[in-house]
């Protein structure tokens, strides 16, 4: 079948150029000086791509658009118009556009966007898009598998798991999917993470607390405890537990019961605790981080969950999941990856697991022009390109060991902020928090040890450089520890 382009502009000479450029690429073509005359050839044939002007006499381009999209939301439209400007091209895209083509435009461009929206065209009928509602686990490698057996063969149990694996590699998932497919699933699943409330007043969201327990308790409050009754709590990060609250928490598994926050009644806990932690808990206990006896009571049965790079074969699956689920989010029709733009996809390390996959499929709904993704629409870093993360990136290390990736040397200022910007999204991609924090201790470190190294070590002019007073700069070497390498 052969697949033909309308061309749709008042203007005579865009028309001639687009017929002429068409009829050189081999390209079918049918021209309309109006949308309304378009709207009514409709009614007979439908092309496989549209090309129209915004602004025109009668329909404009974007009311034409909403109509089109109404009728054939599949059908490829792409809108151009001299007026460049954001309210335009932010409508275009709402409306379902295609792409949006700036006038003037570079004709052979315009050919090749062209082209493009005929793939797709053709590819659209074809296409094997996701379902949106699959299991909120997915994985057909072996790793993965294991993991689904020890989920089935825990489902008539109420004993302790901890779950082990690397931030953002699903360990909450496994959780939700142990408390489904148990015999509490008709009662609350409770998820906290520990390691982002606050330590002071982490006790009172575990256990509750009376009223007047402390400044600001203005009445009696349910912890998460109390909340998660006859169900199951999921804690996040255990690792990060103050060791006062694992003593708590142990006396909670060995005795079933707690008390809130200034309370004097026991409270009977029929919980199940489900913990999960990315960092090393038996080295924790060699270091005196954690306690022995509360390690093996969460250490009853534990689930290791591979990271996404060790189950690779797993990514092109859930990138489909992804992109349905984030387009569903979007009421939008689901994009998809070109083979090679998929093999690049597979190949990426993925240091923030599943949740940066993840990410990268919204960013692919929002931004990807189109709905077949090609290689350039993905983002520089799986792209490899000059100046972006390299197939093996650098990548910040958990924060339990506290240390980060140090980015390759360069020189420029440009180069130095394209540094900085890339590490700080790979942090927030691998579900960092406190990073500006962590940077800014490293950047002033870095500016001290240089600066004291400029003028040998002379801590009176090292801040007079630096702009700081000398008391400053000694407060400083004291909090970053520096004080060795600043005699």
């Amino acid at each position: 079948m052969t697949q033909t382009v309308w061309i749709i502009d008042d203007d005579k000479a865009i028309r001639w150029v687009l017929e002429k450029s068409l009829a050189r690429s081999g390209i079918a073509y049918v021209s309309f000086p109006s949308a309304d005359d378009a709207l009514n050839a409709l009614y007979d044939a439908t092309p496989s791509v549209i090309i129209s002007d915004i602004r025109m006499p009668g329909t404009d381009g974007l009311k034409f658009l909403a109509k089109v999209k109404q009728e054939h939301p599949s059908l490829p439209v792409i809108v151009m118009t001299a007026h460049s400007d954001l309210d335009s091209a932010v409508a275009a895209f709402q409306g379902g556009a295609f792409e949006y083509l700036p006038k003037p435009f570079d004709v052979d461009q315009a050919v090749a966007l062209i082209e493009r929206a005929l793939a797709e065209s053709r590819s659209g009928d074809n296409a094997d898009e996701a379902a949106v509602d699959m299991p909120t686990l997915l994985g057909q490698a072996p790793a993965m598998q294991d993991v689904f057996r020890a989920i089935g063969r825990l489902s008539q149990s109420s004993v302790t798991v901890l779950i082990t694996g690397e931030s953002g590699s699903g360990k909450e998932r496994v959780a939700e999917a142990l408390h489904r497919h148990s015999v509490r699933a008709g009662k609350p699943f409770i998820a906290l993470n520990t390691a982002a409330i606050p330590k002071d007043l982490l006790e009172s969201e575990l256990f509750g607390h009376e009223k007047g327990a402390f400044t600001g308790a203005l009445g009696t409050r349910r912890g998460r405890f109390e909340e998660a009754e006859g169900g199951t709590l999921f804690l996040d990060e255990i690792g990060d537990m103050p060791t006062e609250l694992q003593t708590r928490l142990l006396r909670v598994l060995s005795d079933g019961h707690f008390y809130r926050v200034g309370g004097h009644t026991p409270i009977k806990a029929n919980v199940r605790v489900i913990a999960a932690t990315h960092q090393n808990l038996e080295e924790h206990v060699k270091q005196g981080k954690f306690r022995e006896d509360l390690f093996h009571r969460l250490n009853v049965i534990r689930l290791r969950l591979p990271a996404l790079r060790e189950r690779s074969e797993d990514i092109p699956l859930l990138t489909r999941h992804f992109l349905a689920r984030s387009a569903a989010n979007l009421g939008v029709e689901p994009k998809r990856l070109t083979d090679a733009a998929m093999e690049l996809v597979r190949h990426y390390p993925f240091p923030g697991n599943v949740r940066q996959l993840e990410n990268l499929c919204q960013w692919i709904t929002v931004m990807a022009p189109g709905q077949t993704v090609e290689v350039s629409d993905l983002p520089p870093e799986f792209r490899n390109e000059p100046g972006t993360v390299s197939s093996e990136p650098a990548v910040a290390s958990s924060s339990a060991t506290g240390s980060v990736a140090t980015p390759p040397a360069s020189s420029g200022s440009a180069d130095w902020a394209q540094l900085l910007a890339r590490e700080v999204s790979q942090r927030l991609a691998a579900g960092e928090t406190g990073i500006i924090d962590d940077l800014t201790a490293r950047f002033e470190s870095t500016c001290i040890k240089s600066g004291l190294a400029h003028t040998g070590g002379r801590k009176v002019e090292a801040a007079q450089l630096l702009g700081w007073g000398r008391n400053t700069l000694t407060r400083k070497i004291q909090e970053l520890g520096l004080e060795h390498g600043a005699e």
